[in-house]
This record gives structure tokens, C-alpha cells and sequence, in this order.
């Protein structure tokens, strides 16, 4: 009888689990308003990029995005963004608060001005959504506190240990507890996105985004544990993140950006070459002025097109390769490049299940 109730427990949970609420609208707003939320002296590329350019291409949402204080965004593993406004800023702008903050995984997640701003947004009512390891950005903000959440795979015995009123779950694209959702490793960003877009607009127009980025889907199903270090799957993708440390130089490589660049296959592509502990990703544009992306958001280039210092070029992703695709490219580059096991390591850091 006991094995009996814990089946359909589990089974409750995993209906639930996913079941993103339909947005509802408190202010009278004509769209709600969506903050996308950074730490300036880093905050994860993907993280923070992918639901901005998924969220812009819905047309659903009023959206921002946020910074700490005044300056550029250090982005990890590369790239400075300029934000919209910082949080002090936003406050001013929306003083009933954001209909739903996007919180990324960031340098410091302990961060008093981040943690504070995002625990008063969910105190004015914001459904708050963590990203990969923002989800400790959330939990130091004590909005997980008696309910379900989730984060990426390398942090879970910390987050245990750290944050034991919350129940984590595991082997899970992404969890819903009322006005708090979190979703699991970086290339969660995209499934946990869609979804919003389908709390927001319904399904039909998740399903026009989803089109739109080259996405399959949307689902919650996942399997965290195959990304654990494990002998004689990806061990050897995991000693590689090291040796290339000790017994390689990094390449300086650049990508062309100029206004307009679509955002999704800027950052997968300069996020995965530079985690592969092999190289580092620069931008390079015609002016050193910043410049604004398909869907808003200011880049601030790196190089300059014709200076001394303007690395080699990677070559461009074919302007018809629908954006979630660049991901695939990327890592197929890094194989060929630097082999397989540097590339199933960049895999394994995003828990991309196509290269566990």
C-alpha cells in the first residue's frame, strides 16, 4: 500500500511538475512585463540571451533587460551586453513590479543588490524564473522556500546542503510551484522559455516561436544523471576540461556581429567555443560602437574590423540555419577542431543530451 501511494504521488508530480500557470493580468497592462535580469560583473551567456531572444520573438511581452548598476554586463564565458536599465531604474519605470523576472546563473549569486531586488519582485506578486544555476539567486532570495525547484545537475548536493526547505528535484527540464519556476542545466533555457511563451499567448504561438528558433519542443523530460562524471561514458570529456588547461594555449577566436544579428545564434555559438577551455570568443564589428541585436538587445564589440588586434575569424552561420541549430555547429566546429572529447565536454556543461 505505501509503494502504491508513492507511485501515484510521483506520478501527481510528474503531471505537474511542467504545468507553467496562464499568465493573468493584475495591472491592466496591454502585455505583461517580462525583466530579464543580469549581475554585472558576470552573468551566464545563455541564460540570459536565449530567453530574451525567445521571449522577443513571441511579440507577447513588454520586455527589459536588467542590470544591477549602471555599466556593461560582463557576460561568462564572453561577450559584454549594455542593459536597459538597471534594477533602480526598472523600479522607478514599474513601481507595482515586473509581471515575470528571468534570473540567470551569475558570478555571485549572494549578491545583496540582486538578491533583494529579485525577493521584492516576488513579494509585488512576479512570477520568478530561474535559469540553470540561478536557481541560487532565487533560493538566497528565499522564494523557494517550502516548495519544488530545480537547477543544474553540479550543484544539487549544494543545494541540498544549503537550501533543505526546498524540495529538489532531479531528472527534470523544469518545475512549476505557483508563482516560482526553475529549470535545470543551461539548455534549459530554451524548453522553459517556450513554455512561458505558452502561459503568455497559448500554445499556437509557443508553437510559431518554436518554428521560428528551429525548437522541437518544450517537454519536461530529462535525464541529469547521464551528465554526472561516470567511467567509461564522459569521464574522459571531463579529464580533457583540465589537461586543456595545462597543456594547451588558448585561441583567440572572433565572430562578425553587425545590427541586426540574431542574438540565439550569437550566444550559443560564442558560449560553446568558449567554454571548450580551448579558445575564447571575441566580437568583431565595423565600428566599436555598440550595436543592437534582431531583438534589442546593445552588444558592446570586443574588436574592431582592421585593427592589429581582430582574431581569426570562426566562419558565419549561414543566415537560413534556424537559431537552435547554432548550438550543433558550434559543437561540430569544436569536434573538428579541438576533437571529441573537448566538444562532449561543452555538451556535458550545458547537459545537452545530444552529445552526453
Amino acid at each position: 500500500m505505501r509503494k502504491l501511494i508513492y507511485l501515484l504521488l510521483l506520478v501527481g508530480h510528474l503531471a505537474t511538475a511542467g504545468e507553467v500557470p496562464a499568465y493573468q493580468d493584475r495591472f491592466g497592462r496591454a502585455m505583461p512585463v517580462v525583466a530579464v535580469v543580469g549581475e554585472n560583473s558576470g552573468t551566464e551567456l545563455t541564460d540570459f540571451v536565449i530567453p530574451y531572444g525567445v521571449l522577443a520573438r513571441s511579440g507577447a511581452v513588454q520586455l527589459l533587460s536588467v542590470t544591477t548598476k549602471a555599466g556593461p554586463l560582463s557576460m561568462r564565458p564572453t561577450l559584454t551586453l549594455q542593459a536597459d536599465a538597471t534594477t533602480a531604474e526598472f523600479d522607478q519605470r514599474y513601481p507595482q513590479g515586473a509581471d515575470y523576472v528571468i534570473v540567470p546563473a551569475v558570478s555571485r549569486p549572494a549578491d545583496t543588490t540582486l538578491v533583494a531586488w529579485v525577493a521584492a519582485q516576488g513579494a509585488k506578486g512576479a512570477t520568478v524564473v530561474s535559469i540553470c544555476d540561478g536557481a541560487l539567486v532565487v533560493a538566497n532570495a528565499g522564494l523557494f522556500k517550502g516548495r519544488r525547484a530545480t537547477g543544474h545537475w553540479a550543484t544539487e548536493s549544494y543545494r541540498k546542503e544549503h537550501y533543505p526547505d526546498t524540495q529538489w528535484i532531479s531528472n527534470t527540464r523544469y518545475v512549476a510551484d505557483g508563482k516560482v519556476i526553475s529549470s535545470a542545466g543551461v539548455s534549459a533555457s530554451m524548453p522553459i522559455t517556450l513554455a512561458l511563451v505558452e502561459a503568455i499567448a497559448g500554445r499556437e504561438r509557443a508553437n510559431d516561436v518554436a518554428r521560428q528558433v528551429g525548437a522541437d519542443g518544450w517537454s519536461t523530460e530529462h535525464d541529469s544523471d547521464i551528465f554526472r562524471p561516470r567511467l567509461g561514458t564522459n569521464l574522459s570529456a571531463y579529464i580533457a576540461g583540465y589537461t586543456n588547461h595545462w597543456f594547451h594555449s588558448v585561441d583567440n577566436l572572433g565572430v562578425t556581429v553587425a545590427p541586426g544579428v540574431d542574438e540565439i545564434t550569437l550566444a550559443y555559438t560564442a558560449d560553446a567555443w568558449s567554454r571548450s577551455k580551448r579558445s575564447k570568443v571575441y566580437t568583431v564589428a565595423a565600428s566599436a560602437e555598440p550595436l543592437r541585436t534582431r531583438s534589442g538587445l546593445t552588444i558592446v564589440p570586443d574588436r574592431v574590423q582592421g585593427a592589429a588586434d581582430v582574431p581569426e575569424l570562426l566562419p558565419p552561420v549561414a543566415e537560413a540555419t534556424l537559431p537552435n541549430k547554432a548550438l550543433d555547429i558550434a559543437l561540430a566546429g569544436v569536434a573538428q577542431r579541438y576533437g571529441q572529447n573537448t566538444a562532449k565536454l561543452v555538451a556535458l556543461e550545458f547537459e545537452y543530451p545530444s552529445y552526453h
